[in-house]
């Protein structure tokens, strides 16, 4: 079992960017696929962007295509989420999400195993 910790949330203005971590407090993250969903408020958790355990394939929601980048460091145990040309639109609670098939890139929350508690970020003018 694995237990993830987000980090990097914080208040931006629109067009700013943001780096966010998402850690292992214990175990690894082994060889999962890991995401990112968010939920802002009022909202349903909505998939950010996913990636396999090897081989690089990503997978992004429409809408962060093109700004938004995935990384993950197998040896490092860590798992980021660049964020770049923020909108208000982006405003939510953000999750890392750990999913025991290394090999499924699925958009849906319900099928990720293991979660972090989330870290806030804030896009206002």
């Amino acid at each position: 079992q694995v237990q993830l910790v987000e980090s990097g949330g914080g208040l931006v203005q629109p067009g700013d960017s943001l780096r966010l971590s998402c850690a292992a407090s214990r175990g690894t993250f082994g060889e999962y696929a890991m995401a990112w969903f968010r939920q802002a408020p009022g909202k349903e958790r909505e998939f950010v962007g996913a990636v396999l355990y090897v081989g690089g394939l990503t997978s992004y929601e429409d809408s962060v295509e093109g700004r938004f980048i995935i990384s993950r460091d197998n040896l490092k145990n860590t798992f980021d989420l660049q964020m770049n040309s923020l909108e208000v639109t982006d405003t939510a609670v953000y999750y890392c999400a750990a999913h025991r098939n290394g090999y499924a890139l699925t958009k849906q929350a319900i099928q990720y195993d293991y979660w972090g508690q989330g870290t806030q970020v804030t896009v206002s003018s």
